[in-house]
């Protein structure tokens, strides 16, 4: 299958175009961008700078032993699960989908690689209600790998949009079964509370999950910037190495009958959310998470 590649920290070249965005590093690939075949587009697999894949393989690779459940978690990717009624998260029969348009554009800036799309937000009678740009930035710093990611949804579908308050849905991530709690992952968020128990729902800076691959210690932060909307956001943190930072879910998390987290964005409006995922390998201990992540609050 021939696919578009680009290289981090090198000149970049094309191979034909399938629906599949590649990212290489020194000759290596880091990453993918996956725009055509699914019902939302997303980066996958997701490799550490040594080359270790810490993303579950299923649905797009099959993996013997591995969990089946969720086919929508796929590497990272953003979605929602109630955008006036429509489902942008599950993947179900005539659903909602996020249709890439056009090919996605990539370029190059010293050592970062940033690829960016837009999609319409379709419904099942092929109707655009809106547009989302995902544009992500992937760079290497010594054994971390950062990815930048500005997602900006865009009412110009010509009525307002309307997020339900919902906890299915966000800026997501969906790692291997070894960052199952079960199975020994380890779960921690900035406010210092640890497990999926502590985790879900509650509004955090930053949560990270680390587990052992090969005797190693890696793992996946992902940072809530400042001006994002409701920051700090809450998190859909499962112990099944699903994780996303979601600022619409309210009275979904907290049970809460009086609260309403639903937003509207006016018509002609748009709204922009800023992420950063850290893929780490070595010890990477809430401190450090703490520097790393006040040095992206302040950009």
């Amino acid at each position: 299958m021939n696919r578009r590649t680009f290289l981090i920290g090198a000149a970049a070249g094309a191979r034909g175009d399938s629906g599949v965005v590649e990212i290489e590093a020194g000759g290596k690939r880091v990453t993918a961008f996956h725009y055509a075949k699914w019902d939302k587009p997303f980066l996958y697999p997701i490799r550490t700078v040594s080359g270790k894949v810490i993303s579950r393989g299923y649905p797009i690779e099959k993996r013997s032993g591995e969990t089946d459940d969720h086919p929508w978690h796929r590497g990272i990717w953003y979605g929602h699960g109630d955008v006036n009624g429509e489902d942008f998260w599950r993947e179900r029969e005539k659903t909602s989908r996020l249709v890439v348009k056009g090919t996605p554009r990539v370029r190059r800036d010293g050592k970062r690689t940033t690829v960016s799309a837009e999609m319409s937000m379709t419904t099942p009678g092929q109707k655009s209600i809106g547009t989302i740009r995902q544009e992500f930035a992937l760079e290497d710093r010594g054994r971390l790998r950062l990815i930048d990611a500005v997602i900006t949804v865009m009412a110009d579908g010509g009525v307002p949009l309307v997020f339900g308050d919902t906890d299915d849905g966000g800026f997501g991530f969906r790692l291997a079964d070894e960052f199952r709690e079960d199975r020994g992952a380890k779960l921690c968020n900035s406010e210092g509370q640890q497990g999926a128990g502590k985790l879900w729902g509650k509004q955090a800076r930053w949560v990270d999950y680390a587990a052992l691959i090969e005797g190693q210690p890696v793992g996946l932060a992902v940072f809530d910037h400042p001006s994002n909307l409701r920051h700090p956001a809450r998190w859909h943190a499962r112990n099944y190495s699903l994780c996303a930072a979601n600022p619409f879910g309210t009275k979904s998390y907290t049970k809460d009958a009086s609260a309403d987290g639903s937003y509207k964005l006016a018509a002609a409006g748009q709204l922009v959310l800023r992420y950063r995922v850290v893929i780490h390998e070595g010890p990477f201990e809430p401190a450090e998470i703490e520097r790393q992540y006040k040095e992206f609050a302040g950009r």
